[in-house]
């Protein structure tokens, strides 16, 4: 039988994703409420019958670790796990991950007394949800030692992805990565033969999802060299000496990779036809069991607005957007397209007395406050009546202080302290 060992690769420092990756690795970053964005791949190979996964990641891994730990408990029989291979030093290399294939090279020594007949490649920082157990059958039919899965674009995306020129027969002919917003690239586009009855809505080209299955024996010997990256190196030279498979997914995918597309994949969670559904029963997300009460509200106005487990929310008004964990908003809140990522605990009163003899605000957000177009970290304290994103409608990027703005959203980051009449 097949033996699959997958892989998730969880990125380098996470700087498109900073404040968020300050003080996390851009896998352990909350996500909906709450999950964390690794739970996404993992729970895709899980779903799939893949149980035995692997994190590469090199920066601030701490807190990864704890959510992998309390989260991914497999029984003995089934011989599943989840764990993280971090950056080591060892007698044969002492660096840092320089790349995608550089990562999965340092690691063969862990891979190979597992014995895998294939290695599944998937990104840490996608939105999707994918049955990888189709794709591995359509990969073992196809007779390639690799496949890619893509899925369509249009020109203006492509211009940040690697895209793919595919034949009739779904093998790939050639590769680019990121060729720009300039350059001609319409011989890539997707073969008529490939559409049958379908229309491609203006995303007529391939891109690469940074998906793959290798055959094991295939990776050995790719990465018998000093190349460091899958998608600008490895993969075109396979592509010169043998056919490579396309695998075409067809449904929701989003890059969560800057701070605009996880904004914007976060509050389409709370639309009314949400593009990604979690409400799937047969292929769910899994993550930590908090064992949390079911969340309180107190004569409160919500629309279109997700609140996760063991929230307090009195006398507020929440308008597209999500609610974190364990999330505590006072009386008079008005919250609009805002983030919340909650908080890691509970203020008992002791704690609280002692926050107003400092002057500091409580753990969550505090009465009479409004915010609009705003991520706010975990364990956040936001004093009373404060003002965020509703005065100053040019917001030029850069850190502030108590806050950063990103592509025009502003971000409480973890920990941050807003005095009480702060307006931002």
């Amino acid at each position: 039988m097949p033996k699959v060992l997958s892989i998730v690769l969880g990125g380098g420092k996470g700087t498109r994703l900073f404040p968020l990756t300050k003080d996390r690795a851009k896998p352990a970053v909350p996500f909906g409420g709450k999950y964390r964005i690794v739970d996404i791949p993992i729970s895709n190979c899980i779903n799939s019958g893949f149980r035995q996964i692997y994190i590469l990641t090199q920066f601030n891994s701490a807190s990864l670790h704890l959510h992998l730990a309390r989260t991914y408990s497999f029984d003995t029989f089934s011989r599943g796990f989840v764990e993280i291979l971090a950056a080591e030093q060892t007698l044969v290399h002492s660096g840092w991950y320089e790349g995608t294939a550089d990562a999965v090279r340092k690691n063969l020594m862990h891979f190979r007394p597992q014995n895998p007949s294939h290695y599944l490649i998937v990104s840490g920082d996608q939105l999707y949800r994918m049955d990888l157990a189709d794709m591995f059958k359509r990969h073992v039919e196809s007779g390639c030692g690799l496949t890619i899965a893509c899925t369509s674009v249009s020109r203006e995306e492509a211009s940040q992805l690697g895209i793919m020129r595919v034949d009739e027969k779904s093998k790939i002919v050639e590769f680019m990565e990121k060729p720009g917003p300039t350059k001609d690239i319409s011989n890539y586009k997707i073969p008529a033969e490939l559409l049958e009855d379908r229309r491609t809505g203006g995303k007529d080209f391939l891109a690469s999802m940074g998906i793959y299955i290798f055959d094991a024996e295939l990776m050995e010997k790719a990465l018998q060299n000093d190349e460091n990256d899958f998608g600008k190196e490895i993969i075109p030279t396979i592509l010169s000496s043998m056919p490579v498979n396309a695998y075409v997914f067809n449904g929701y995918w989003e890059d969560i990779g800057t701070i605009k597309s996880f904004y914007e994949a976060n509050l389409d969670l709370a639309s009314i036809n949400p593009q990604f559904n979690f409400y799937d029963e047969e292929r769910p997300i899994y993550t930590h069991k908090r064992n949390l009460p079911a969340s309180k509200l107190n004569y409160c106005t919500l629309n279109q607005a997700l609140t996760a487990d063991g929230c307090i929310i009195t006398n507020a008004g929440i308008n597209h957007s999500i609610v974190g964990v364990r999330t505590i908003i006072e009386s008079g809140a008005n919250l609009d397209g805002v983030v919340c990522m909650g908080a890691d605990y509970y203020e008992n009163d002791v704690q609280k007395a002692a926050n107003a003899y400092k002057g500091v605000p409580n753990l969550g957000i505090g009465g009479g406050c409004i915010i609009k177009g705003a991520i706010i970290d975990k364990n956040a304290r936001i004093g009373e009546n404060c003002r965020i994103g509703i005065d100053a409608m040019d917001r030029p990027d850069g850190e502030y202080g108590t806050h950063y703005v990103v592509d025009g959203i502003i971000v409480i980051p973890k920990g941050g302290v807003i005095p009480s009449g702060t307006v931002i």
